[in-house]
């Protein structure tokens, strides 16, 4: 039998977007809790990105629900996207948790993703991850509107079945407090006011200090929780969590969403172009006056255009185009 344990798992793609849309990351979550129902996992904690995601369980089975999760959502982006090939690293990240302030400090890194990644300002306003998961009634969340259980074979993966006890929201996705379990998150938090509290609080010395005297597991840190993701860059998240990040930048899901419905049209006269339908050279190009036009219309009065208010990095730009 196998051993039963709590992780921290990261699945990244190495500077390719794979969630190139909210459609995609409400999938990526449901191809995650469609692998931990039928392994009889438990779910605990998420924070997607466009081009990695984290996530917390408790398993006996990792490696199915990692192998499940990677060939659902797979067969859903290389469908959507006329893609072919693997999606995402060859391997997965993986860290052994255990103990209190161990799992503490990797809930609150999770759970604060959209911060370190400069794309909110708390966990609560960015949302891909499960900080609204917590304490619901507490914090006056409200419940979302709920997708009749005929409807729901649009936004699952292909030949998964879900219970019906489990609710999906009106935008397709399944609703995180039903398939965490919040309720062994909330233990750890003790209390609402606590829960915010850290979410709110920059992680030091002291945090690394208690994980030490507790066991012998490597601490739990920023650094350690990304080490997963190629190109991660330590000292602009820390910044970030600093709020020193800069707010004008146009996020990937932004840009792919004026590539992919904007632009892409205009290129490829047949339904549903891709990015993928073009060679590598048609890229380059698209790379080169993409780079140009946002350069030429930031900050030009009057220009409705999203590059004259959203800078946009030359890093970005390769990925959402899939320049590696």
């Amino acid at each position: 039998m196998n051993k039963t344990s709590i992780y921290h798992v990261c699945l990244s793609s190495h500077d390719e977007v794979i969630f190139r849309s909210q459609a995609d990351l409400h999938m990526g979550f449901n191809c995650l809790a469609a692998a931990a129902l039928s392994t009889d996992s438990r779910l605990l904690a998420d924070g997607f990105m466009t081009t990695h995601y984290h996530a917390l369980l408790q398993t006996s089975s990792l490696k199915e629900v990692m192998f499940r999760t990677r060939r659902a959502y797979s067969r859903y982006f290389n469908t959507k996207y006329s893609r072919t090939g693997r999606l995402g690293e060859r391997t997965y990240f993986s860290l052994e948790i255990a103990g209190y302030y161990h799992t503490l400090s990797a809930l609150n890194y999770i759970l604060r993703q959209g911060i370190h990644h400069g794309l909110a300002s708390t966990p609560f306003e960015y949302p891909y991850c499960s900080a609204n998961s917590y304490f619901r009634q507490e914090l006056g969340r409200n419940s979302p509107q709920i997708l009749p259980t005929k409807s729901r074979y649009k936004y699952l993966p292909a030949n998964i079945k879900i219970p019906a006890e489990y609710r999906m929201s009106a935008d397709g996705q399944l609703l995180r407090e039903d398939i965490l379990d919040t309720a062994w998150v909330e233990q750890v938090y003790v209390s609402p006011k606590s829960f915010m509290f850290h979410m709110n609080r920059i992680a030091n010395e002291r945090d690394i200090q208690e994980q030490k005297e507790e066991n012998q597991l490597p601490p739990v840190t920023l650094e350690s929780i990304e080490k997963g993701v190629p190109g991660f860059n330590l000292k602009e998240a820390q910044s970030f969590e600093k709020e020193r990040g800069v707010r004008n930048a146009m996020t990937d899901l932004e840009l792919c969403a004026y590539i992919d419905g904007d632009l892409l049209p205009q290129l490829i006269k047949q339904p549903d172009p891709t990015i993928y339908m073009l060679s590598e050279d048609k890229r380059i190009k698209i790379y080169d006056w993409l780079w140009r036009k946002s350069r030429d219309e930031l900050y030009r009065k009057g220009s409705t255009s999203p590059f004259a208010s959203k800078t946009i990095t030359e890093p970005q730009l390769r990925r959402c185009l899939d320049l590696r």
